[in-house]
């Protein structure tokens, strides 16, 4: 089989895998949090950085709800890694948004971290900082959900069903479920224009 093949049936597989259960649970959860007028922040590092910050736009335009992401000033993020390290780059600037138990952290990754293997610390230090606040915190993540799924509130694992190609599957559902989210009744408060 060639490889665009292979990889739309990989693709297939996961869509037919994927726990509706817990994406209507976060539906629910997000729901909760429009009402008590908590913000979303949102999290990611590479390619889920990119797809976290469509998120934010998708979810504020659609939605209603305030979202944010750290990744999308990039003179703030340069300048805090520069200065204080890449592990805290992410949690300074939430406390500076004065994270708090009315908001929520979703996370976006694919493997969720991992603090033995020093692997997207930024992310661990910012879910520390939000479990800590008694913020929710919510994740789309691939592998084995890593750090994230120790602590989640909600998480949705992508299901690998081939580690060759896990970043790509991984980040590409993080955008088939997010926009599951803001078109759910539920959450969706305005229309597309197309």
């Amino acid at each position: 089989m060639d490889h665009t093949s292979e990889f739309i049936k990989e693709t297939i597989s996961i869509a037919s895998q994927l726990d509706t259960e817990v994406l209507e649970k976060m539906a629910d959860e997000i729901s909760e949090l429009r009402k008590r007028s908590g913000r979303m922040f949102f999290l990611g590092i590479g390619g889920s950085a990119a797809n976290a910050s469509h998120a934010v736009n998708d979810f504020r335009k659609l939605c209603g709800i305030e979202c944010y992401s750290p990744s999308d000033n990039v003179s703030e993020l340069t300048a805090r890694t520069n200065d204080d390290g890449w592990e805290t780059s992410y949690s300074e600037w939430l406390k500076v948004s004065n994270l708090c138990e009315k908001d929520a952290l979703f996370v976006l990754s694919v493997g969720g971290g991992d603090e033995k293997r020093n692997v997207s610390t930024n992310l661990i230090s910012a879910i520390k900082l939000g479990v800590e606040r008694q913020a929710k915190v919510l994740g789309i993540i691939g592998r084995d959900g890593g750090y994230v799924k120790n602590v989640a509130d909600q998480i949705l694992i992508i299901p690998t069903v081939n580690a060759e190609q896990v970043t790509p599957h991984s980040e590409a559902f993080q955008a088939v479920c997010w926009h599951c989210l803001v078109s759910h009744p539920k959450l969706k408060i305005n229309e597309t224009k197309w």
